[in-house]
C-alpha cells in the first residue's frame, strides 16, 4: 500500500509538473553533451593538431559544469518548493491519519528518488542520441565526415551527470523536508496568504523606471563602444549597471501596469481582475522577474553569438586551401636553410611526395643613413585616402597607412606562383612598379574599394632615391599557409628590386602534395598521414619549423568549435532555469490566490473564462521580461559581437541577422513553455471548478 501510494503521487507529479520535468531532462542532456565533449569527433581530430588549447578547455569544462550545477540547484530548490507548498495540505491530512513524520519524509524521499531516475532514465538516452548527431553534424559542417565516424558512449560523463544531478536534487530536498517537517499540522492544513508590500507613489515607480533604461543604456554604450572588455573592473563596472537597471525597470514597471488598471473599466470580461493579478505578481516579484529577463537576454545574447560563430567557419574568405605545408628555417644563410629542408626531405623520401615545392621571400626596406627607418614616402596615399568620405573606414586607413614608413616587401615570382595555385591571373610588373598587399584580417570589402580607386589612379611613392607606382588592385591571397602570420600592409615587387632594397628577409619553402598519391584517399587523412612521417625527422636540429594547411585549420577549428559550443550550452542552460522560475512563480502566485478564483466561480464565472483570463495572465508575466531581453538583446547581441569580431567572418550587419533569426526562433521556445505553463494553470483550475468544504 505503502509503495503504491508512492508510484501513484510519483507519476500524478510528474503529470501536474510536466514544465519542471521537462526543463530537468533537458538539463540532463546538455550535463551530458558538454562533458562528453572529449570523445567527439572534432575534439579528437583537434587533440591531435592543438593538444595543449585543447587539454586546457577539458580542464575548463569541469568548472562550467559545477557552476550550471550550482544555478541548477536553485531552480530545483525554487520549484520543488513550489510542489512542496501545494501538497501541504495532503502532508497535514496524512500526519491527521497517524502516518509518521519518519515515515513521510521516506515517502517524499522514495518520490524524490524515482523522479530523479525517470528524469535520467528519459534524458541520458536522448544525450547520447543527440551527442551523436551534433558530433556527426559538426564533423560533416567542417569537412572530418569522411575520417570515419565511430560511435562513442562516454560512461564517465553518465557517471557524472548522474552523481552531480542527484546530489543537488537530494541536497535541495533535505533543506525543504526539513522545513515542511518542522511545520505543525494545523499550518499545513492552511494556506497561508502573502503578506502585502508597502507603497511609494506614482512618482517614485516613474523615476526608477526612467532610471532604469538610463542605466541599460549607458551599460550597453559602454559595451558596444568596447570600454568593457578592456579592463576586467570596466566589465564588472558594466555588468553591475546593467543589473541595477534591469532591476530598476522592472521596480518601475507597476507605474504603467496601475495605468492600465485604472483605464480598463469595461471591455473584456474579467480585464480588471487580470490586471490586478498582474499588477500583484509585478509588485511582490519585480526582482525575481529582472533576474529572469536578465537570464533570458543572457540565453539570446550566447546562442545568438554562439551560432554566429558557427555559421563562420568555412565561409570565411581567408580560409581557402592553396599550399599543403610552409616550412620556415632560422638560418642567418636563408638559402642555406631551404636547402637543408628540402635535403632533410629528400634523405627521408619525402620530396617525392610532393608535387611542388617553391619559394616565397619576404623582407623589410633597407634602413637608410644612421639606421632611419622612416625611408618610405606614402604621402600621395595619404591625400587622397583624406578626400575620402568621412567613416570608419577612413579612419582606420588613416592610422595604418600613418605608421607605413618602413614596410615589407614581397616577391613577385613567390607571389605569382601562389596565385597560379590559387586560380588567379599572376601580376605582371616593371621595375617602377608595385602592387599593395594587406591581409584579410585588416581590411573589408569598402575598404578595398576605397584602395582599389586609389590604385588606379597609379599614385606615386618613393624609397629614399627610387620612385615607383601603386598599381593593379589590392590583393589579399595568402602566401603561406599559417594563417596567424599576417601583413597589415606590404608590397609585391619585381625579384630585381626585392633584392637590391631589402635585408634581413624570410625564405618561406611552400610545399603542395602530390595529388596522385592523395586520389583515392582524402586530403585530410594524406596530411594526416604526412604530419606522422615529419614527426619522425629532427627539424629543430637544424631550426627548421613547419605548418600545415590541417594544423591551421585545426586551430582556427578549435576557437570556433569551444566558443560556440560554450556559448550555446550556457544559453541553453539560462533560458531553462529562467522560463522554469517564470512558469513557477506564476503557478505558485496562482495558488495563493485561489481564493479569489473561488470567489469568482461563486459569483458565476466558468471554466472557460477562468481559463481565458489565466492565458492572458500569463501572456503578460511572461511577456513582460521576455520582450525586455529582447529588446535588450539586440544591443547585447551586437555587445558581444564586438568582443568576438576576430572568431567572425561575416560583416557585422551579416551577423546580427543571423543571430535575429536565432533570437526569433528562441521566441517560438518561450511560445512552448507559456504553452506548458497555461496547461499546468488549466489543470489547477478545474480543480477548483468542484465545490469542496471550507477547513
Amino acid at each position: 500500500m505503502f509503495f503504491k501510494l508512492i508510484r501513484k503521487n510519483s507519476k500524478r507529479n510528474r503529470k501536474e509538473n510536466g514544465l519542471f520535468f521537462s526543463s530537468l531532462v533537458i538539463s540532463i542532456v546538455a550535463f551530458y553533451i558538454i562533458l562528453s565533449l572529449s570523445s567527439q569527433d572534432v575534439m579528437v581530430f583537434l587533440k591531435k593538431m592543438e593538444s595543449d588549447a585543447v587539454d586546457r578547455l577539458f580542464q575548463i569544462i569541469p568548472a562550467f559544469f559545477v557552476m550550471t550545477l550550482v544555478i541548477l540547484f536553485f531552480l530545483i530548490y525554487y520549484a520543488s518548493k513550489f510542489q512542496l507548498e501545494r501538497r501541504k495540505h495532503e502532508f497535514g491530512v496524512y500526519l491527521m491519519m497517524g502516518m509518521r513524520r519518519s515515515k513521510l519524509f521516506g515517502m517524499l524521499l522514495a518520490e524524490d528518488i524515482g523522479s530523479s531516475l525517470a528524469a535520467l532514465i528519459t534524458g541520458l538516452p536522448i544525450a547520447v542520441l543527440l551527442s551523436e548527431l551534433i558530433s556527426l553534424i559538426t564533423a560533416k559542417c567542417v569537412g572530418l565526415g569522411i575520417v570515419g565516424h565511430q560511435v562513442t558512449f562516454s560512461i564517465q560523463a553518465i557517471i557524472i551527470t548522474a552523481v552531480g544531478f542527484f546530489v543537488i536534487k537530494l541536497v535541495a530536498f533535505l533543506i525543504l523536508s526539513g522545513k515542511i517537517a518542522g511545520q505543525e499540522i494545523g499550518a499545513l492544513l492552511v494556506d497561508t496568504p502573502e503578506g502585502t508590500k508597502k507603497q511609494f507613489p506614482a512618482g517614485v515607480y516613474a523615476v526608477s523606471f526612467v532610471l532604469g533604461i538610463i542605466c541599460l543604456a549607458v551599460a550597453y554604450s559602454m559595451a558596444i563602444g568596447g570600454i568593457s572588455w578592456t579592463t576586467l573592473c570596466k566589465m564588472s563596472e558594466t555588468v553591475l549597471i546593467g543589473f541595477v537597471g534591469m532591476l530598476l525597470l522592472f521596480y518601475g514597471m507597476r507605474f504603467f501596469i496601475d495605468r492600465l488598471v485604472r483605464h480598463s473599466h469595461g471591455g473584456a470580461a474579467l480585464r480588471v481582475f487580470n490586471f490586478r493579478q498582474v499588477q500583484e505578481n509585478v509588485i511582490r516579484k519585480s526582482s525575481t522577474l529582472s533576474i529572469s529577463s536578465v537570464l533570458i537576454l543572457a540565453a539570446l545574447c550566447c546562442f545568438g553569438a554562439g551560432i554566429v560563430i558557427a555559421f563562420s567557419y568555412g565561409n570565411e574568405k581567408g580560409n581557402i586551401h592553396i599550399m599543403d605545408y610552409t616550412f620556415e628555417n632560422y638560418e642567418e644563410d636563408q638559402k642555406q636553410g631551404v636547402e637543408n629542408v628540402k635535403k632533410l626531405l629528400t634523405d627521408n623520401g619525402l620530396e617525392q611526395d610532393f608535387s611542388d615545392l617553391f619559394e616565397v621571400r619576404v623582407g623589410h626596406l633597407i634602413p637608410g643613413a644612421n639606421d632611419d627607418y622612416d625611408v618610405f614616402d606614402l604621402s600621395s596615399v595619404m591625400s587622397r585616402v583624406e578626400q575620402l568620405p568621412d567613416s570608419e573606414d577612413k579612419d582606420i586607413l588613416l592610422n595604418n597607412l600613418e605608421y607605413v614608413s618602413y614596410p615589407y616587401l614581397i616577391s613577385l615570382s613567390g607571389y605569382n606562383h601562389v596565385l597560379e595555385l590559387a586560380g588567379k591571373e599572376p601580376l605582371a610588373l616593371s621595375d617602377d612598379e608595385a602592387a599593395v598587399f594587406k591581409s584579410l584580417e585588416f581590411t573589408s570589402d569598402s575598404m578595398n574599394q576605397n584602395i582599389n580607386d586609389i590604385l588606379a589612379d597609379r599614385p606615386e611613392v618613393a624609397y629614399l632615391d627610387h620612385k615607383m607606382y601603386l598599381t593593379g588592385k589590392i590583393q589579399n591571397t595568402p602566401l603561406i599557409t599559417d594563417r596567424a602570420i599576417t601583413l597589415s600592409f606590404a608590397l609585391i615587387v619585381p625579384d630585381e628590386i626585392f633584392d637590391k632594397y631589402t635585408w634581413d628577409s624570410t625564405i618561406y619553402l611552400n610545399g603542395v602534395l602530390d595529388q596522385s598519391k592523395v586520389k583515392g584517399d582524402n586530403l585530410l587523412q594524406s596530411v594526416m598521414q604526412m604530419n606522422d612521417k615529419l614527426a619522425q625527422i629532427d627539424f629543430a636540429a637544424k631550426n627548421i619549423e613547419y605548418e600545415s594547411y590541417l594544423k591551421n585549420m585545426g586551430r582556427r577549428m578549435f576557437y570556433i568549435v569551444a566558443a560556440s559550443y560554450i556559448t550555446i550550452y550556457l544559453a541553453i542552460i539560462f533560458l531553462i532555469i529562467a522560463n522554469t522560475v517564470i512558469g513557477v512563480q506564476f503557478l505558485m502566485g496562482q495558488q495563493k490566490s485561489g481564493r479569489r478564483y473561488k470567489t469568482l466561480i461563486r459569483l458565476g464565472a466558468t471554466y472557460e473564462l477562468l481559463c481565458r483570463s489565466a492565458r492572458k495572465q500569463i501572456n503578460w508575466y511572461f511577456g513582460m521580461p521576455v520582450v525586455v531581453a529582447g529588446i535588450s538583446s539586440i544591443f547585447g547581441v551586437r555587445a558581444v559581437l564586438t568582443l568576438v569580431s576576430g572568431m567572425i567572418s561575416n560583416s557585422i550587419r551579416d551577423a546580427m541577422l543571423l543571430a535575429a533569426a536565432m533570437i526569433l526562433l528562441l521566441c517560438v521556445v518561450e511560445c512552448i513553455y507559456m504553452a506548458f505553463v497555461k496547461r499546468s494553470s488549466n489543470r489547477y483550475l478545474l480543480t477548483l471548478m468542484v465545490p469542496e468544504r471550507e477547513e
